[in-house]
């Protein structure tokens, strides 16, 4: 959306907005497509950047509707990245300088290692019965875990 605003002259940026939040608010990912594709063609004529952008990042961007719609406010989140954003601050606000970038990609590694493992028994951000549907596998069961 950012990006998308940015092409758009200041005083048609919330006109901009609210037309392409019409996409996001499509319930289906071919009414997305659609709904993109009559956007598009509105911009076009008059911010050809911005029509240009939109050709360009269609599938990018309407990737996450692929998925079943319970997982579609999931995926436009990024709490997770936030939240693993302020863990590699923290340690590394307390180590403070590191020797050399190995040092660096080995702590970010184990964080992301770390974070990996609670999130995959701990927090479930998906049910394991829409994962299911996604899967070729369709038997989807929690790995057991040595205490």
């Amino acid at each position: 959306m950012r990006n998308a605003l940015a092409h758009a002259p200041a005083k048609q940026r919330s006109a901009v907005a609210a037309m392409l939040k019409t996409i996001f608010a499509q319930e289906t990912k071919a009414g997305g497509e659609t709904q993109w594709e009559i956007v598009a063609d509105a911009r076009r004529e008059k911010q050809p950047k911005l029509g240009a952008l939109m050709d360009s990042s269609r599938d990018d961007v309407l990737a996450y509707m692929s998925f079943p719609r319970e997982h579609w406010v999931q995926i436009a989140s990024t709490n997770p990245l936030g939240r693993m954003n302020r863990a590699v601050k923290r340690c590394a606000d307390v180590i403070g300088i590191f020797p050399n970038d190995e040092a660096i990609i080995r702590l970010v590694g184990a964080l992301m290692i770390e974070t990996n493992d609670e999130w995959a028994v701990a927090r479930r951000y998906m049910s394991l019965e829409t994962l299911a549907r996604v899967t070729d596998n369709p038997t989807v069961r929690l790995l057991a875990v040595a205490v």
